[in-house]
Order: C-alpha cells, then sequence, then structure tokens
C-alpha cells in the first residue's frame, strides 16, 4: 500500500466513526509530519512517515479518539526526531496539539547516571502529562503498539529490551486503562520475542487443534444461543480462545503443558440492561454446573479501571470447563475500549472527558516523592500491574488494595493519621497480626491510639503498596531525621569498607562537591538521612561515587609520579636492562613458565576475570583453570598422590577476552513474575545471556540457573547486587565444583 493510500485509508476510517472531524486540519498534521520526516528512513528501510501513519490508524480504527488526538499522532515525532519544536506545533496547530506531542516525547536531550534513571524520568514525565491529559498515553500506547508489529527489524537485544519494557510497563498500563483487546495483543508480541520457543510451542499445538477447538464452542454457542432465544432475551453470544501469553503464563504459574489446560475458552454474552445480566447469569448456571468459587460480580464492584461484567466458571456437557462473561452493550464498550470510550470528542475537540476518574495516575506521582530510580520503577509495577484485592470498612465503603495487602495498607488507604497512630487491626471481627494477608470481602477495622509511637522501620517491608511505603518514608523523614542521619552514616561507612574506600578520601575538601553531584543531594546529612529513611541505599551512593573517586586516585598518582621525577637528581646515563620477554597470555591467561599453551576454563567454577585462579595440567587438554575457591581445586586435592607438579600458578593478563561465560544460581520464594525480574536485572546489567533454567521445589521455592557471559568481576558483582534486590530472592551464589 501506497503512502497516499494509507493516508486515503485513514480518512475513511474516521469518517466512518467521526464524520464530523476536522479533515483539513488531519490533512495539514500529515503534510507537515511527511515534510518533516521526508530524509528520515525506518530500520525496514521503509520511510518514516509510515510509522507516524500507522500510529493515527491505531488511534482512530483501535480507540476511536478525536480529531485532535488523530493530528497529535501523525506529528507525535516531529519533536523528538526533527528540528520542530514545541512553539511550532502550537503556532501551527494548537497549544493542546503541542502539549500532547510534548507529553508522549521521550527526554532524548538529558544525559543520565543510569537506564534506570532515564527510564524513571520518562515514565513520571509521560505520568505528569497523562494527568492533564489522558489522550497522551492513548497515543503512546497506540506508537507502542506499532513499533512491536514491526519489531523484525529490530536487533536481538532491542527485541529482548523493549518486549521487557512492554510487558512490565505498556501492557499493565493497558489494563488499568481497561484497554483488553491492546493489552492482550501487547502481550502477545512480547513474550514472542522474550521466550520465541515457548510462544511457537503454544501457537502451533493450537493451530493443531483449531478445528477440535472450534466445533467444541460453536457447540457451546447454539446451545447457550438457544435457551436465550426460547426466554425471549436479546443478546449477542460469542465465544473466544484464551491469547497465548495468557495461555503460556497458566503453563508457567501451574507447571502444566498445554493438554492438561483445560479452561482456554470464554464465552461472552451481551444483553441490553443490568437486569438481563443477572437472569443469564441464572440461566447459564441451569445449563451447565457451576464451579464453586469461581464466580464474580464485577457489576456490583467494578474494577478500578472502570471494568463491568459478570464472570462465572462453569463445566460444559463435553465436561470441558470455559468461563461465561455477562456484560450490558455500554459495559462491553468499555471493557474493550476502556478509558478511550469516555473520549467521545466533538468536532473542533470540544468534549467532557473523564480524567478525574483516573486520580490514580496523580496518586502515582505524589507516592514517588523522595524515591530513587529502582524504587519508583518497582512500585509502579506494584501500585499499577499488581492483580487487586477487594476489601471493606466497618462502614461498609470499598478499598481496592495491591494483591497481597496488609492492615498497614488499609490504615494508609485510609488516611495517614490513621496508619500513624495504628496500634492493632481486626479482620472480620478478629485480632490480626500487622503482616496479615487481607483477602477479598474481608472487612478490616484500625485500632489506633493518640499515645502510638508512630510507624515502625520494619512496615516497610510488610507494605505492599507504594502509597502505604510513600507516607511510612515521610513520617521517619519528618519525624526522626537525626535518627535517620546516624543510621544513614552507619551504613554509608560500612557500605565504603566494604568496597575498601576511605571516608577522608569522601570528605576530603576538593573532592566532596564532585561526589555529591553524583548522588544529586546537596550535603552528606542530606544523602544521609535520606539513606536512614530508606529513600536512596548506601550501595547506590558508593556505587554512583566510586567513578568519580577512582578518578580522583588516578589523578593524584600521576600528580605524585611527576613530582617525584622531577625531585630526582639528574645521573648519568646508565645501561638500560635487557628488556623483559614479552608473555603471551591465551584467551588472557599468563601460564608461569610456559608460551602458547592450550588453555581452558573448567566448567565446574567458570571462573572470570577478577578471580583467584590456579591451573591444573591436564593430559592432552593443556591448562585447565579453576577458580581457588572449587572444591576441585581445594589445598587438599593438589597434594593427593600423582598430583605432584601438575597444579601450576596462572594469572589474569592484560587483554582478556570481551567475555566469559560463568554460572550462577538464584534461590528465591517462587511466586508470579518473577522470571521477569530477573530478566530486567540481566537487562539493566546489560549482561549476555546464554540460557535460564528454573525449577520450582515442593515447598514453594524456586531455583533458577542463570548461565550468562560476564567481562570481569565488577560487572558480575554488579549482577549479583541487582538480583539480591529482587523481591523474594534468598541467596545468588556462583556453583563449584
Amino acid at each position: 500500500m501506497t503512502i497516499a493510500e494509507q493516508y486515503e485509508n485513514l480518512v475513511k476510517t474516521i469518517r466512518a466513526y467521526n464524520p464530523a472531524a476536522d479533515f483539513d486540519r488531519i490533512r495539514a498534521a500529515f503534510e507537515y509530519a511527511d515534510k518533516a520526516h521526508e530524509n528520515q528512513k525506518r530500520k525496514s528501510g521503509e520511510p518514516y512517515i509510515i510509522h507516524p501513519l500507522a500510529v493515527a490508524q491505531i488511534v482512530a480504527e483501535e480507540l476511536r479518539l478525536d480529531s485532535e488526538s488523530i493530528e497529535a499522532a501523525l506529528l507525535h515525532d516531529v519533536i523528538e526526531d526533527t528540528a520542530a519544536t514545541h512553539d511550532e506545533i502550537a503556532k501551527l496547530f494548537s497549544p493542546t496539539i503541542a502539549d500532547l506531542v510534548e507529553g508522549v516525547s521521550k527526554l532524548t536531550r538529558i544525559q543520565y547516571a543510569t537506564k534506570e534513571d532515564e527510564q524513571m524520568e520518562n515514565l513520571r514525565k509521560m505520568l505528569i502529562a497523562m494527568s492533564k491529559d489522558i489522550r497522551v498515553i492513548l497515543i503512546k500506547i497506540a506508537d507502542r503498539l506499532h513499533n512491536m508489529r514491526t519489531m523484525e527489524y529490530q536487533s536481538p537485544a532491542k527485541q529482548k529490551q523493549k518486549s521487557l519494557e512492554t510487558m512490565e510497563i505498556y501492557a499493565p498500563i493497558s489494563h488499568r486503562l481497561g484497554m483488553q483487546r491492546i493489552k492482550w495483543e501487547l502481550e502477545d508480541l512480547s513474550l514472542k520475542y522474550l521466550d520465541p520457543v515457548g510462544y511457537e510451542e503454544i501457537v502451533s499445538k493450537l493451530s493443531v487443534k483449531q478445528r477440535e477447538y472450534e466445533a467444541f464452542m460453536q457447540r457451546t454457542q447454539i446451545q447457550i444461543d438457544d435457551r436465550l432465544n426460547e426466554l425471549g432475551i436479546e443478546h449477542i453470544v460469542y465465544g473466544r480462545m484464551k491469547h497465548p501469553y495468557s495461555i503460556y503464563r497458566k503453563m508457567f504459574n501451574q507447571n502444566k503443558s498445554l493438554d492438561e489446560i483445560f479452561d482456554l475458552f470464554a464465552f461472552r454474552v451481551i444483553v441490553e440492561n443490568v437486569g438481563d445480566c443477572y437472569n443469564v447469569l441464572g440461566v447459564i448456571h441451569d445449563i451447565y454446573k457451576p464451579i464453586l468459587g469461581r464466580f464474580k460480580d464485577y457489576i456490583g464492584t467494578p474494577k478500578p479501571n472502570g471494568y463491568q461484567s459478570l464472570h462465572t466458571t462453569v463445566m460444559g456437557t463435553d465436561g470441558i470447563p470455559f468461563e461465561v462473561q455477562i456484560r450490558t452493550r455500554a459495559m462491553h464498550e468499555i471493557a474493550e475500549y476502556g478509558v478511550a470510550a469516555h473520549w467521545k470528542y466533538k468536532q473542533g475537540g470540544q468534549g467532557a472527558g473523564t480524567e478525574g476518574k483516573y486520580e490514580w495516575v496523580r496518586r502515582l506521582l505524589e507516592n514517588q516523592e523522595g524515591a530513587d530510580a529502582e524504587e519508583y520503577i518497582h512500585s509502579l509495577k506494584v501500585d499499577m500491574f499488581s492483580d487487586e484485592v477487594f476489601v471493606f470498612t466497618p462502614g461498609g465503603d470499598v478499598q481496592n488494595l495491591p494483591a497481597g495487602a496488609t492492615p498497614i495498607d488499609f490504615a494508609y488507604a485510609i488516611h495517614s493519621a490513621v496508619g500513624n497512630h495504628m496500634v492493632g487491626a481486626k479482620v472480620n471481627g478478629r485480632i490480626v497480626t500487622f503482616d496479615h494477608v487481607l483477602k477479598n470481602g474481608d472487612i478490616v477495622e484500625i485500632l489506633t491510639s493518640k499515645a502510638g509511637k508512630g510507624p515502625s522501620r520494619d512496615w516497610m517491608n510488610i507494605a505492599k503498596s507504594s502509597e502505604a511505603r510513600s507516607k511510612i518514608r515521610q513520617w521517619f523523614k519528618k519525624e526522626r531525621r537525626d535518627e535517620n542521619i546516624a543510621n544513614g552514616r552507619s551504613a554509608f561507612e560500612a557500605e565504603l569498607k566494604h568496597c575498601g574506600i576511605a571516608m577522608r578520601d569522601v570528605l576530603a575538601a576538593d573532592t566532596l562537591p564532585g561526589l555529591l553531584k553524583k548522588v544529586s543531594y546537596p550535603t552528606l546529612d542530606d544523602m544521609y538521612a535520606a539513606i536512614g529513611y530508606g529513600g536512596f541505599t548506601a550501595q547506590k551512593a558508593v556505587s554512583r561515587m566510586q567513578g568519580e573517586l577512582n578518578r580522583i586516585a588516578r589523578q593524584h598518582q600521576a600528580e605524585k609520579a611527576a613530582a617525584e621525577a622531577e625531585a630526582k637528581p639528574a645521573r648519568p646515563e646508565e645501561p638500560k636492562p635487557p628488556a623483559p620477554k614479552q608473555v603471551k597470555s591465551e584467551q588472557g591467561i599468563i601460564v608461569e613458565g610456559l608460551d602458547n599453551c592450550l588453555v581452558k576454563f573448567s566448567k565446574c567454577c567458570t571462573p572470570v576475570p577478577g578471580d583467584e585462579i590456579i591451573g591444573f595440567i591436564t593430559r592432552g587438554y593443556g591448562v585447565s583453570v579453576h577458580r581457588c575457591d572449587c572444591p576441585n581445586a581445594s589445598p587438599a586435592k593438589r597434594v593427593q598422590p600423582g598430583q605432584e607438579g601438575r597444579w601450576i600458578h596462572v594469572s589474569w593478563g592484560k587483554n582478556t577476552n570481551e567475555s566469559y561465560p560463568t554460572t550462577l544460581e538464584v534461590v528465591c520464594k517462587d511466586r508470579q513474575g518473577l522470571l521477569l525480574d530477573i530478566s530486567a536485572a540481566l537487562s539493566s546489567t546489560n549482561t549476555f545471556v546464554l540460557g535460564i533454567q528454573s525449577r520450582s521445589t515442593e515447598d514453594q521455592f524456586a531455583i533458577c540457573r542463570l548461565e550468562v557471559r560476564i567481562r570481569d568481576s565488577q560487572q558480575l558483582a554488579a549482577l549479583m547486587r541487582r538480583l539480591n534486590q529482587i523481591s523474594g530472592v534468598l541467596k545468588v551464589n556462583r556453583p563449584a565444583g
């Protein structure tokens, strides 16, 4: 399809649902974008304008947004990728469109210390824009959807990075906004690149059984249709299969093969009014046997994103269980389009949006004050993307909290004063501990006392919502500054000692300002206070300072050497000693007394540069290199009969390889999303992955074995630190022996 044909197709789509759209302005936006991007190409080799056109098509066809949204979609990359400015877009089109385009653009002109910092600021900027105008995120999701549809032209590393970001950020935002169709497609496209083998296995098996599955769905649809027609209930009924990612997650969580998963099917019944919803529910339970505990009433208690429907799981006449969702037409429109269903704008973009319903966006921004990048992104995932639990106050008001929430989360959701003065909690009339996990339908009562001492530091580990954690942090920040400074200084000094850095190097007058700039705090006391109340970590502070301290140390050494050279008296020329013989290293290893010998790295302990190592002369395979702490190279092994003279001193040379394979074992509490968090840690440390194996134990633990390529021990230590920070990880070690 040519560019002109694509544009005509866009106009045709808009005309079908919004004939009053301003087509002159849409044409002007298209021509401006076409001109701005005229010399740019996509990775596929196509003209760049193809992408804005495709994004505008998604905004029109899938979301049915107003004229301003179409114009902003066509222009969404001009500020980021061309010489166009916000002022120019505001002047030529409108300030609103300029704000939409600016909101969708990334922060490309600023350098950040870490990838997490950059991701955090881009997300924060997007959320701020989104809180002012929800259409920012709708256009951004359309942009990401088209990028994922054309991801095959990117490098494998980029495919994995973008897919992980989509799975962790954009698919759950789509879910929170109620845009289920787009959420499913984003998840499936992400899975295709994150686990291509698993994705292909599911898709191929589904295609093999397609006829059998279609026959079952047709039989069931006819049964429901006939009974509702007999009763004179006006309706539409249709069936669908679960999408590949939904099946994949069920297989992974329940450790089952595709053949062992039976609830692959869901049927939708769309009726005229709420009364008919409950009538149809009775009919379904009459035809089929309901499965206990699998009924959910989202009409009486809607989800926070506005989703309403009745869900029930029943056993079909063929002995196959399936889900039935029952809703009205209006509910169905919100279920399919989510927040986009509320944006029915009149000509000229005038109309009433419902941003007020999305107060959670503003709360997300408020709750992240004082949090650093990793904490921000982790909290965002918990607050925005976790499943919810619905509980009640004694007065009958509903509170929705993240899954796994405790009475602490409930207390702070009511009010920060309630949380700060909490001394106990009752659930369903019984006293419970603060770490009690709340369940759907619980009635929660918080016991308070003005004489209460305030929150405990342990509450930070118990609370699941970032709202509660943020309010606890604020209390400690305000009430216990001196204590925070003392605790923060102690943690910081301990971390410095662990890294072999002297405190005097940090406190030196010529180095301190540069170091404080690295951690973004005006004074050391401010940094200590942040570490003390949990807004920052000692490990992060030292790792950000380390580069600057190393640079200063090298500078001092160079100055000292230059001063010594100047101070030495001139002496007569002496004959130079012969240059030492250059010892050639094989794969970065220098073998004492041998040159050009074959070197191989033992698979039992997989050493990397920086490890203490020892060599063993094998029979016919050269020198095998072990870590000194490997059980196969223990001092007892070295003195065994027949081993004399075969253990040899080896060391790392200057010219090491770009990377070395090694193995890590991660022991953790098994939970949903664990592998995604491990993948994020690998991605954030730029670690090349050779393979991941995981197994679950009967006592709800998981053991993940990671085969990776590592440059040196510093990169390995950073990766192990990052893995240890993941929720539920108990131990990270390097197998040996």
